[in-house]
């Protein structure tokens, strides 16, 4: 198989994660407006349950089939007799996942002013599974997943705008929601079939594929518990309007976080493969550069967040929401240690195969942050989910770190990595300085954000590249050296 660029991937990913982070900033700010607040709570509460069954289903496959299928993918016949395992077990998994969904909608009656938004969200869970995702990020065609995305998002958005235009019609935007994912799924399922011979089978290698799925599936429950009961539990000691307030704040962090994770994303079966082939000094080369990269872009982004929160809210929510604010600027930190606890977790530990030390660290962290939402949620509300969420996130980092040192030691306390992170802390004392001045001397809110945003980002590389930062030293130089190239081909 042709060797595919992890810049380009990376390109292309981060395109892919900006539609689908253009997708909620075009349709949230229409929704928070249209519909009540307690139309949104009631969408985000359906939501995050629906949640946990699509968990169940799931299994941890696809986290897995990265993992294990990347060693596969230039053998036809070994990859398609894998990953038809994978999808069997996988359709096993989501016939459970219904029968336990059904089960609590009739058992708990609570629910039931939920029932028809959980059943419309539920249509997910089998076409995730259909979808076979897995397959596309093995092969690292992000080039198709892209085309996709563009597609099935443009379609979502006009319709959104066809079917919800009332307060009550959060059904209808969750229906929108719902077709948006499942024409992606099915589209996979056609175009998978064409490429890769994937089909429900009889024999399946139990014994080699259980254990690892069972570990890594109890390391995402952990990770969900800790990342769903934020929601569930403040929907269960508050109201709903208090889950549509937290879920402006916890909507922008999903965007600034999206963002970011596109570059990780890539990088996943690339480490995968080269720690699976043993080759360990490429694998640390490209696992310093994720490190080094994502040290420079991090810090800047949760910063900026941070100094234009309200105007931030005001765009994506609109003013019945700016008792959100308080709540973005404190769970906008939990970007810097989810990000890393990532890299640590799906960059290192999993691809050494040591799925019991994440599971270890999502457990320890899971019940943490259930017991500490039940002590900060009286007292602080949303604030409290968000600061449950920081303080999980900085734990998860701290624990993955530790089991991964002996890998990533040479790269953490390498000269390059610091000083990465040296003067992006120093580019960033630029940002706050920067955006208090322009907060004090610009009234106009829109013009306060552009400016607010050019300038801190023009200022903050430029800083970086005085200061000489290794990434923006090697991307200028990358940069400079492929126009001379191409400058000469052309002359040629």
């Amino acid at each position: 198989m042709k060797k595919k660029s992890l810049g380009v991937n990376a390109l292309l990913n981060g395109l892919r994660s900006v539609l689908n982070l253009i997708f909620p900033l075009i349709t949230f700010p229409y929704i928070s407006r249209v519909l009540s607040v307690s139309g949104v709570g009631k969408y985000n509460f359906s939501s995050t349950y629906v949640g946990y069954f699509t968990l169940i289903a799931g299994l941890g496959i696809s986290t897995y089939a990265v993992r294990e299928g990347a060693k596969y993918r230039n053998n036809y016949k070994k990859i398609s007799d894998f990953a038809s395992q994978i999808f069997t077990i996988n359709i096993y998994s989501t016939v459970i996942s219904y029968v336990l969904l059904f089960l609590s909608l009739i058992l708990f009656r609570n629910l039931a002013i939920y029932v028809n938004c959980v059943l419309i969200f539920s249509i997910q869970i089998f076409f995730t599974t259909m979808g076979t995702e897995w397959i596309y990020i093995i092969y690292e065609d992000y080039a198709y997943i892209t085309i996709r995305s563009v597609v099935f998002k443009i379609i979502s958005i006009v319709l959104l705008f066809i079917l919800v235009r009332k307060p009550g019609d959060y059904l209808w935007y969750t229906l929108v929601t719902v077709l948006s994912s499942v024409g992606s799924n099915i589209l996979n399922f056609v175009h998978a079939r064409s490429l890769y011979s994937i089909k429900l089978v009889k024999k399946i290698d139990w014994n080699l594929h259980l254990s690892p799925i069972f570990i890594i599936f109890a390391s995402t429950v952990a990770v969900n518990i800790y990342v769903f009961s934020d929601v569930t539990i403040l929907g269960l000691l508050k109201d709903d309007e208090a889950v549509g307030i937290y879920s402006v704040a916890v909507k922008i962090y999903q965007i600034a976080q999206g963002l970011l994770a596109a570059i990780l994303t890539v990088t996943i079966p690339r480490l995968a493969m080269l720690f699976g082939k043993r080759m360990f000094e490429e694998y640390k080369q490209v696992l310093s550069k994720v490190l080094n990269t994502l040290s420079v872009l991090v810090l800047p982004t949760v910063v900026g967040l941070i100094m234009l929160s309200r105007e931030v809210t005001l765009v994506i929510a609109g003013s019945k929401y700016l008792d959100s604010v308080m709540a973005l600027r404190i769970i906008a930190w939990a970007i810097i240690f989810s990000i890393f606890s990532w890299i640590f977790s799906d960059c290192v530990l999993i691809p050494s195969k040591r799925e019991k030390l994440v599971l270890r660290t999502t457990l320890i962290t899971a019940c943490f942050n259930v017991a500490l939402n039940f002590v900060l949620i009286p007292i602080m509300s949303y604030d409290g989910t968000s600061l449950t969420t920081v303080l999980s996130e900085f734990l998860s980092m701290s624990l993955n770190l530790y089991w991964s040192f002996d890998i990533v030691k040479d790269i953490m306390v390498g000269k390059d990595n610091q000083k990465a992170m040296f003067t992006s802390v120093i580019g960033c004392l630029f940002i706050v300085i920067y955006c208090s001045l322009v907060q004090y001397c610009v009234s106009s809110m829109w013009i306060n954000i552009i400016v607010s945003v050019v300038g801190s980002v023009l200022g903050y590389f430029g800083i970086l590249f005085l200061l000489k930062n290794p990434v923006v030293t090697s991307y200028v130089t990358d940069f400079m050296k492929n126009v001379t190239d191409f400058m000469k081909r052309r002359n040629h």
